[in-house]
């Protein structure tokens, strides 16, 4: 027998206090031991609320309305692009983040809308672009910082291959390609450990509404898939930027 959402999490004056309870136990356990991310923590739930709230009230309506949902979803890209570039760095090649997770999630979401799999209907396009989105953005920041922040580190090593005639691309490619790809682990462990360890919100959320357990982890194999060609492509794009010189950091005493 499968449990229903409204069952399993009620959205109540409970719910609401279990909220409150857990954002300052995370708020104060970060104060106590100095992580520095203290009021961050407190802002990102209560944002988070509020945006879902919000979220929740549009994608209602653009069930029903295509401009607004492509509206929607245009405004899902240029927050993704905004909060990973500036992660990446404060100068003016931040939106240069656009690049790695567009080229990422575009062609993915207008294969499978073409194909037949993903309807063109907010209930379905918003949470599975949303999910691709996300991802593109957690493997474009990780990457970019992980490269820049090697290339600062080391750029004595550059500096010494460009003497010995390497071009100035392959040179910065041999010092930041392996910490860029480090940022494709966290999307490997998740999907070779899945079933195992744990059971993603995809699944979950297909269980509490009503769909068999084949079908829903038929879905969140295609969600782990998708996401994995994402982040491999938003890895690659970013890295090229950053050799390139499109994405940099100011250099020290600028």
């Amino acid at each position: 027998m499968i449990t229903s959402a409204s069952t399993l999490l009620p959205v109540d004056r409970n719910l609401g206090v279990a909220l409150a309870v857990l954002l300052v136990a995370g708020a104060a356990v970060a104060a106590l031991a100095r992580l520095g991310h203290t009021r961050a923590i407190v802002a990102a739930g209560l944002r988070a609320a509020a945006q879902l709230a919000a979220v929740a009230v549009v994608v209602g309506w653009a069930t029903d309305s295509r401009p607004l949902l492509l509206a929607f979803l245009a405004v899902m890209f240029a927050v993704a692009t905004r909060t990973a570039g500036r992660r990446i760095t404060p100068n003016r090649t931040w939106w240069w983040a656009a690049v790695p997770i567009g080229v990422a999630v575009l062609p993915v979401v207008v294969l499978l809308v073409a194909i037949g799999l993903l309807p063109l209907r907010g209930i379905a396009l918003v949470p599975v672009t949303g999910i691709l989105i996300g991802g593109a953005l957690t493997a474009t920041v990780l990457a970019g910082r992980r490269a820049l922040e090697e290339l600062g580190t080391r750029h004595g090593e550059v500096e010494a291959a460009l003497s010995l005639g390497f071009p100035e691309r392959e040179a910065r490619l041999e010092i930041a390609r392996a910490p860029a790809a480090g940022a494709l682990i966290p999307a490997l462990d998740q999907t070779r450990t899945v079933g195992l360890v744990t059971l993603p919100g995809a699944f979950i959320g297909m269980l509490l509404g009503g769909a068999s357990p084949l079908l829903a982890g038929a879905v969140q194999l295609f969600v782990l898939v998708a996401l994995l060609a994402v982040e491999a492509v938003a890895v690659a794009v970013v890295l090229e930027l950053v050799v390139r010189d499109r994405i940099s950091r100011p250099s020290p005493g600028a």
